[in-house]
């Protein structure tokens, strides 16, 4: 029986040690770098660079390469940026335009945002739903909207006055569009910008006023404000042609929402016997505006935690504008009283 079993377990042993032969001569899908490949890389790597000299580490003065650069003896070399944005916008036949906004070499480029605001977000995923769903007008399946006519008619006859005359003004029938356009996703009211206006007739005397509001205006938004004169002389204001009266900060982008939403949830409930904001407030167009009290405005927790850095007496008022893309006053104010801003009285549309 040994003697039977003895040829397979030779043959076992025979082929058990011939296996690594046999693996390596099978063909393989794998690619393995060759030799000289791995030479390039070798001899391709920064610890082959030679150090520089001390002498040219001695030699080399950048305050006189660049000295050498200005007066053109050696001027940049040609993959290096050498074109800045014009400080002022010189009309669109100049050779030098500037670049968008978006892009990082611009003037005008900021950076972010890199968090959204909580009203904006809040807007984005629940207020901008409700408004469409609340103003959404249905159109049955099969709808044809009727054919809107030309609204300026073009002049009929051989008179040679009526080559290259403008069109004439419509005349009755359907040729006028809807000022309230059907509601869908493309066009929810939204907030765009917030203005902040501040009259400080005061200033033409002492000029201290108008820094104090330049202050006040620029901490209560984190803008930078700007300064307007007096265009004409009004006897009934008091204001005289020339002199420095007001200053204004325009709120944008993220800006906008973290100033309504201080507004809103923080100075305006602090208000005794506030009622709101006027419904006959609105310049039909989608924009609101409302005046604040100087008491009002030192409710701010920008002025209220520095409040003995302001004198008292000089903490103007100011005026609010918050402009909308709707395009009435009806959607300007529902969107503002969704966000928690409210109305009292009449409401005009």
């Amino acid at each position: 029986m040994a003697l039977r079993e003895l040829p397979s377990r030779a043959a076992s042993a025979v082929l058990h040690n011939s296996r690594p032969a046999v693996l390596a001569l099978r063909p393989s899908g794998r690619r393995n770098a060759s030799s000289e490949a791995l030479r390039d890389v070798e001899s391709s790597s920064s610890f082959e660079v030679p150090f520089v000299s001390d002498s040219l580490v001695k030699a080399f003065d950048p305050i006189e390469r660049s000295k050498r650069r200005r007066l053109g003896k050696k001027p940049l070399p040609p993959s290096r940026y050498q074109f800045r944005p014009p400080k002022y916008y010189r009309g669109p036949l100049h050779p030098h335009q500037p670049p968008p906004s978006s892009d990082p070499v611009s003037r005008e480029f900021i950076p972010g945002p890199f968090a959204s605001p909580r009203l904006e977000q809040t807007y984005q995923s629940t207020i901008a739903s409700d408004l469409m769903t609340l103003t959404y007008h249905h159109l049955p399946p099969g709808y044809r909207a009727p054919v809107q006519l030309q609204r300026l008619r073009e002049w009929t006859g051989d008179s040679p006055y009526f080559k290259g005359r403008p069109l004439r003004p419509p005349r009755g029938g359907g040729g006028l569009r809807l000022l309230d356009p059907p509601r869908n996703f493309k066009n929810i009211p939204e907030i765009t910008k917030v203005v902040v206006h501040s009259m400080v007739p005061e200033a033409q005397d002492n000029s201290a006023h108008l820094h104090v509001a330049g202050m006040i205006v620029q901490a209560i938004t984190n803008v930078r404000a700007v300064t307007h004169k007096a265009r004409h002389n009004v006897v009934g204001w008091g204001l005289r042609e020339g002199k420095y009266v007001s200053v204004t900060a325009d709120v944008e982008r993220e800006d906008t929402f973290h100033f309504l939403s201080k507004l809103i949830d923080v100075v305006l409930p602090r208000i005794k016997e506030w009622k709101g904001v006027a419904g006959t407030t609105g310049d039909s167009s989608g924009n609101i505006t409302f005046g604040l009290t100087p008491d009002v405005v030192a409710m701010f927790p920008e002025i209220e935690v520095n409040y003995d850095s302001y004198p008292p007496k000089m903490i103007p008022g100011c005026h609010i504008t918050i402009q909308t893309t709707a395009t009435n006053d009806r959607d300007a104010r529902f969107l503002l009283q969704s966000v928690g801003l409210p109305f009292y009285g009449k409401l005009v549309d």
